[in-house]
């Protein structure tokens, strides 16, 4: 027969090992990043797209080209019938020059003139005269601009078009718009692309987000900014990583019932999402848990 103090101390060790191997993490979820799809601004035949996947790529980086052959033939076209079209005006202005030069020896007749009629020195026909011939110049320069406008005005719609296509030409340069990590290549170079086709998938892997789901009763535990333990899987132990609260959910997971008992309102749930720095040894959809206090 064993002797009590033997068996207590077995129950006490047992007790200890089984609160041990109780303790639980306070969340539970995946790790996820924002994947964005670089899709084609362009028509036509892809020149070249330069990655892989599991590539990184930088910020403003050339990864592609869509063919801009026919943009520029376009482009060429416009600019030389703008050419042909300003050389039109090019007599009107000519007259607009001499009618400008003829306006500013009038205006200084015309000053004269009101000098010495002010000194009694001239009549008042000659003040009306000078007066009149500043006039008739002006109305001359009016009428020869209104005869130029429509050449004006075509020269502009022209410009509007070329800025159009170098607006097009300038899409067709494929531009990475983040640094990130390439996580699917969607097309080949030599492909036919349209407006909208998918090229590639990137995703900032850097730092990843961990989205846990939490209890009611934990939400006092938590706030925007604290710092957490994050741990993974790592062959028998778990590998340990910091992790800063980012975004608490403002409401639950699921809609709660107008009746429900204390137990019930306990499995209610909401989202945390934790930001992690990633040592490459994240991805995206690994289970992960987050301890509050370690």
């Amino acid at each position: 027969m064993k002797k009590p103090h033997i068996i207590i101390a077995t129950f006490l060790l047992g007790s200890l090992l089984s609160c041990s191997n109780d303790e639980k993490a306070d969340g539970y979820g995946n790790f996820e990043a924002t994947e964005i799809t670089i899709s084609s601004e362009a028509n036509g035949k892809l020149e070249f797209l330069n990655l892989e996947e599991g590539q990184i790529l930088e910020k403003g980086a050339l990864v592609g080209l869509v063919d801009t052959l026919q943009l520029h033939l376009s482009k060429l076209q416009l600019l030389a019938s703008k050419e042909t079209v300003a050389s039109k005006s090019g007599g009107v202005w000519s007259q607009v020059s001499v009618l400008n030069q003829q306006l500013q020896t009038a205006k200084t007749e015309q000053q004269r003139v009101q000098n010495m009629f002010s000194e009694n020195a001239a009549t008042q026909r000659q003040v009306d005269q000078a007066n009149s011939q500043v006039d008739v110049l002006k109305k001359q320069i009016q009428n020869v601009e209104t005869q130029n406008a429509p050449i004006v005005n075509e020269v502009k719609s022209i410009d509007a078009k070329a800025a159009q296509i170098e607006e097009q030409i300038s899409k067709s340069k494929i531009t990475n718009p983040l640094r990130g990590t390439v996580l699917t290549q969607f097309a080949e170079p030599g492909e036919i692309v349209s407006f909208g086709k998918p090229l590639y998938k990137i995703a900032n892997l850097e730092e990843m987000t961990l989205r846990v789901y939490v209890s009611e009763t934990q939400l006092p535990n938590i706030k925007i900014g604290q710092e957490v333990t994050v741990k993974i899987d790592s062959g028998e132990e778990m590998k340990n990583y910091k992790g800063t609260i980012s975004w608490i959910s403002a409401s639950a997971e699921f809609t709660p019932k107008i009746i429900q008992t204390k137990e019930e309102r306990v499995n209610l749930v909401y989202a945390v999402k934790i930001s992690v720095i990633n040592d490459g040894s994240l991805k995206i959809g690994m289970p992960a848990e987050m301890w509050i206090s370690e």
